[in-house]
């Protein structure tokens, strides 16, 4: 075996032996609360006609060719930016490959050398890969701490950037965006706003917290992302004119990968005008919301503080956690194991997804399933 082989199974069994070992999987005929397919938009049949009369629509094209800055641009994927645009309350949109490309493209070449970048000691890994990409300063404050935010504020240098999501991926609470807007009017920090668990959700046309909120002024660079409650693919990053041409610029992750298809073009297109023209959605997974705390409140299920479609109910330890989702699962319902440490150890949990498409009788069973543990 060679040092390299070695090197690999090492960590892997290190991994293994600790019960936090990945491997890929699939679930197939379990009740889904696990996915982030909050509105149902990935599997609405309507969403998927529409989409495919508007590829066939345009040129038949499979793939983008090039690079945006190559031959990968077109006039349509510039319509569906400023169709985002308009939406998010924007000057101007550029679109990603991801959100991960988008928060790693925004973070490695925007704060430069003498910067500070202050993120949410609970934010996604994108953006903490991006700022380790860049030459900045890097200190992170207690997850929604604003105190703690302020001291490290304090001793900050150079122009300074606050990381933050509008709802964590893990814990499902929100940011409170108001207050943190305030403060950094009060340093003259500029805030970058992730907003990939809001996006479809929140807000006029699914335009986020910070739009729903009439904050989007406040915050110079948000992020939004379609993998999710959009149920298609991609990203995009809004704002200023100056900072888009500045992405388009420098971003690598911009200019040197190739565009998106024009099928995914479309996708983003079409998923925009559905959540329009099925705006009760938003209201639907609100109710679900309600329905499944309220029933765990009745069973005295320890779950976290969250009013988000993310809600987490925490059983400490991998091998724990593991096994109890296991449970679950074998009573039809797919939720997963959210192990450290993606999570800090002592805060294993299982993260229940709440969707449209739950009936009421099955997020009431799920409630029940989780109170026999």
């Amino acid at each position: 075996m060679s040092e390299l082989e070695k090197s690999l199974k090492d960590k892997l069994l290190k991994r293994e032996q600790e019960n936090s070992l990945r491997r890929l999987t699939f679930s197939a005929n379990l009740i889904d609360f696990t996915s982030n397919d909050y509105l149902g938009l990935a599997r609405s049949e309507e969403l998927f006609r529409s989409i495919q009369q508007k590829v066939n629509s345009l040129s038949h094209s499979n793939g983008a060719t090039g690079s945006r800055l190559l031959s990968g641009n077109n006039e349509y994927t510039e319509q569906v930016e400023q169709k985002l645009a308009k939406i998010f309350k924007a000057e101007a949109a550029v679109i990603f490959n991801s959100g991960y490309a988008a928060n790693q493209a925004v973070l490695s070449c925007i704060p430069q050398k003498g910067d500070t970048i202050i993120y949410d000691e609970l934010i996604h890994a994108c953006i903490r890969d991006g700022a380790r990409l860049s030459w900045a300063n890097r200190l992170s404050f207690r997850h929604n701490d604003f105190n703690d935010l302020e001291s490290k504020l304090k001793k900050s240098e150079g122009n300074i950037f606050i990381a933050v999501e509008s709802i964590y991926s893990m814990d499902g609470d929100l940011c409170n965006v108001k207050e943190l807007t305030a403060l950094a009017d009060k340093f003259n920090a500029s805030i970058i706003l992730d907003e990939a668990h809001s996006t479809g959700i929140m807000g006029e046309q699914g335009s986020g917290l910070s739009v729903s909120l009439r904050l989007e002024n406040k915050i110079p660079i948000r992020i939004y992302t379609f993998g999710k409650a959009m149920g298609v693919h991609g990203a995009c990053v809004v704002g200023s004119k100056n900072l888009i041409d500045y992405l388009i610029n420098f971003a690598r992750p911009f200019i040197y990968t190739t565009a998106l298809p024009p099928h995914s073009i479309a996708s983003i297109d079409c998923a925009f005008s559905c959540l329009n023209d099925h705006g009760y959605l938003q209201n639907e997974l609100s109710e679900k919301v309600k329905l499944f705390r309220s029933e765990a409140n009745k069973r005295k299920l320890s779950v976290m503080n969250s009013e988000s479609q993310i809600q987490g109910i925490v059983i400490p330890g991998n091998s724990e956690v593991k096994q109890a989702v296991e449970k679950i699962r074998t009573n039809g319902f797919d939720v997963r194991p959210i192990l450290s440490p993606t999570v800090p150890a002592g805060t294993e949990r299982i993260r229940v997804c709440l969707h449209t498409f739950n009936a009421n009788h099955e997020i009431q069973s799920l409630a029940e399933s989780l109170s026999m543990l």
